[in-house]
């Protein structure tokens, strides 16, 4: 194993667009210029979100593209005893709780906001036990019922490789977070970590719509005992006009849409290089992306995808 190691983590929730392919050219950019292995996971927990044939397109499309990875691809779904087990020693700790809120009744109990553009608001406590209590391995990723963390109080800190210090306080932004769907199976902010821990991923790269992930993320770190903590990297989004991330309302995005229009990789990945700074918007190969990106001339404001971007 190298000394630094990231993930492609695509999840097959619908096709690649632009904006994950800038996300995913600028991980596989660095992680060639710094000698970074790169690990190909399939984040595939989302239940009934997952598109049957997204996951085989999405490495379809990575590869068409010329991105590469050194292990994998990794599906989460395919093993769930890592999960299980980071469950087991939350429970015993006290850590987590059973909750059977719906949606509609979080929503009419909760005065916030939806959290940024996931509509996601602040869980109020509603199943939260008064004090820490144990709970038993029968109780873990139970149909019907999912599970919570309890969220400590105060800040959580970190220093973003691109977006700088960062200071997020969690309890007061979304709460107590879920860690178990009520489908059975782990949550994303869980499944991540523990995947990233036992992978040995060091570096992540994502976009800047996961930033509030990353408090929620350490915090699990800290109450699994797993050891050092990535280093994060987070890219502003490209966006639509109307500054909302990219989906069907901007018209047709996908990278298969683009391919079976007869638009070569080239072509696609001179759009991305100009959108990460490099100045002449020209047809070129990841290869000779990798050779003239440089990440400190990434623009640092939302990408907006116009008119003129499609034709």
């Amino acid at each position: 194993m190298s000394q630094h190691r990231t993930r492609l983590a695509p999840s097959p929730t619908g096709a690649l667009h632009l904006g994950n392919a800038r996300t995913f050219l600028v991980n596989w950019a660095l992680a060639r210029q710094q000698g970074w292995q790169i690990v190909l996971r399939i984040e595939d927990l989302d239940g009934p979100r997952i598109k049957q044939g997204a996951a085989e397109e999405a490495i379809d499309i990575l590869t068409w593209l010329g991105l590469d990875w050194d292990e994998g691809p990794f599906y989460q779904l395919a093993d769930l005893t890592p999960y299980t087990a980071a469950l087991e020693k939350l429970g015993s700790q006290g850590d987590i709780y059973p909750c059977a809120c719906t949606r509609k009744q979080i929503e009419e109990a909760s005065l916030s906001a939806p959290h940024d553009d996931d509509h996601e608001r602040r869980y109020p406590g509603t199943c939260r036990p008064p004090k820490r209590v144990p709970i038993s391995n029968q109780q873990l990723l139970q149909e019907g019922t999912a599970l919570r963390l309890r969220v400590p109080p105060g800040d959580v800190t970190f220093v973003d490789e691109f977006a700088g210090e960062q200071a997020w306080n969690v309890e007061q932004l979304v709460g107590d977070f879920l860690v178990g769907t009520k489908l059975g199976l782990p949550g994303y902010q869980l499944a991540v970590v523990v995947d990233d821990a036992r992978q040995g991923i060091t570096q992540i790269v994502r976009g800047d719509d996961l930033l509030s992930s990353t408090p929620r993320q350490l915090i699990l770190y800290e109450k699994l005992g797993l050891g050092p903590v990535p280093l994060y990297t987070h890219l502003p989004m490209v966006v639509g006009e109307d500054g909302r991330r990219l989906a069907k309302r901007h018209g047709d995005t996908r990278l298969s849409y683009y391919r079976e229009k007869g638009v070569t990789p080239e072509r696609i990945l001179g759009l991305l290089a100009h959108w990460c700074g490099l100045d002449e918007q020209r047809e070129m190969t990841a290869k000779e992306f990798a050779q003239n990106f440089e990440l400190s001339n990434l623009p640092r404001e939302q990408i907006v995808y116009t008119p003129s971007d499609l034709r």
